[in-house]
């Protein structure tokens, strides 16, 4: 199948499926898309079990693998979500939560990578370093997942925008630390990115780490100025539309190229053009068009990656002992969250307040999705990378379904008091 026959097939299946949940299951547009296919590809699964001359399995099979899932979210569809994610938050909201933003975002991933590296390899017997790299990969929670859930709960703002500055930023850090991880666990094989890098060495780890996550945002910043004084001086609603895109789709591949962090670019940029692109750069018509477009973009793309998430169950190999180490990563990530969580707001508590429920509100609602399996699939190829995919699957679907489903209604039973900070 060709590029555009794959696009079409995706389309499709994203409307129909989110039609069969509008109609029947009434869950979130997002999650009842991810529902419908996980139970299609099941069903499937199940048939060509009981009718295996049907081959109906193997054609699919050969279909998902056809589709690269880690390119198309990582090299494609990814600068686009953070970048329209990023533009609906507001920099002065942020400013009022930084510090706790990024202390999850750095101290938070740190804490997270080192306890699930820790337990997994523990579990399963996995090398330290290659563990970690699994604690890496799973993380950082998925912005796409937790901006998603957002739109659908009523949180009060100070907290929706720590969850949602969060997910933005440590997305783009975990990614870094992956990347550093990898180069250190598989320096002989040149995993994703350690061609370019050289990783290796830990002076090396500490540069890449500096040039990725500094450079990106200096990229970013500084592009989102750019095409910010452009729109300044033009009028012309559609126009403008055209420019924010070229931003996300260009600035992107330029990161990609420069070898800098795309995500934290796709960050910076939307948050510039967001908020003082917003105010100052464009006019109220141009605003509205902005703010559609993107919004539509956003919905779009999430129903066709929650789309995908569901189909690459046959991209996965599973069996009873990978089930098993799938459900103890999932408590593994669960511990590992409410570290994330619980230190940076321990740490600053005797500094401000915080509003009640905050620790087991952004514990629960710390979403995983399809960047995790994307980062699990650009895995180099080893004896444990197979493990790795499932047991990041495992905890993918368990986070989104069952935490996605539930902590709208958590945050309404613990944040009931007025908001502090």
């Amino acid at each position: 199948m060709n590029i555009l026959q794959i696009t079409s097939l995706l389309i499709v299946l994203a409307g129909a499926f989110g039609a069969i949940n509008y109609l029947f299951l009434k869950l979130p547009s997002a999650i009842g898309i991810l529902v419908v296919a996980f139970a299609a590809s099941l069903a499937i699964l199940g048939l060509d079990a009981l009718m295996p001359s049907l081959t109906i399995a193997e054609e699919m099979r050969a279909v998902v693998l056809g589709v690269d899932f880690s390119d198309t979210l990582l090299e494609g569809m990814l600068g686009l979500l953070l970048f329209a994610g990023a533009l609906h938050v507001k920099l002065s909201d942020l400013r009022a939560q930084w510090h706790v933003v990024f202390l999850m975002a750095t101290l938070g991933v740190a804490l997270s990578t080192l306890i699930v590296g820790t337990g997994f390899s523990w579990i399963t017997g996995m090398p330290f370093l290659t563990a970690l790299v699994f604690g890496a990969l799973i993380s950082p929670t998925d912005p796409v997942a937790v901006l998603g859930v957002l739109r659908e709960a009523n949180l009060q703002k100070s907290l929706e925008t720590k969850i949602a500055g969060e997910s933005l930023f440590n997305d783009g850090v975990g990614y870094v630390v992956y990347l550093v991880l990898v180069g250190l666990a598989f320096p002989s094989l040149g995993g994703h990115g350690a061609d370019d890098h050289g990783g290796g060495g830990l002076a090396d780890a500490a540069q890449l780490f500096f040039q990725e996550a500094v450079g990106g945002a200096v990229l970013g910043l500084g592009l989102g100025w750019l095409v910010f004084r452009v729109m300044r001086l033009i009028d012309d609603p559609a126009l403008e539309v055209l420019i924010t895109l070229g931003l996300a789709f260009g600035g992107y591949e330029l990161a990609v190229a420069l070898h800098v962090s795309a995500p934290i670019m796709a960050v910076c940029a939307g948050l510039l053009i967001g908020d003082i692109g917003a105010k100052h750069g464009m006019s109220a018509a141009t605003r509205a068009y902005v703010d559609t477009f993107w919004k539509l973009v956003d919905e779009i793309l999430n129903a066709v990656l929650f789309l995908m998430i569901g189909f690459e169950v046959f991209a996965v190999a599973f069996g009873m002992d990978t089930l098993v180490t799938g459900v103890l990563a999932i408590a593994l990530a669960l511990v590992a969250r409410l570290a994330a969580v619980a230190v940076p707001v321990l740490l600053l508590k005797p500094f401000r307040s915080f509003s009640r429920g905050v620790i087991p509100i952004m514990t629960w609602g710390g979403l995983k999705g399809g960047i995790s399996v994307a980062l699990a699939l650009a895995l180099p190829e080893s004896e444990w990378k197979a493990l790795i995919l499932a047991a990041t699957y495992v905890v993918v679907l368990f986070s989104i379904i069952v935490q996605g489903l539930t902590v709208a209604r958590l945050a309404e039973r613990l944040g009931r008091e007025p908001e502090l900070m």
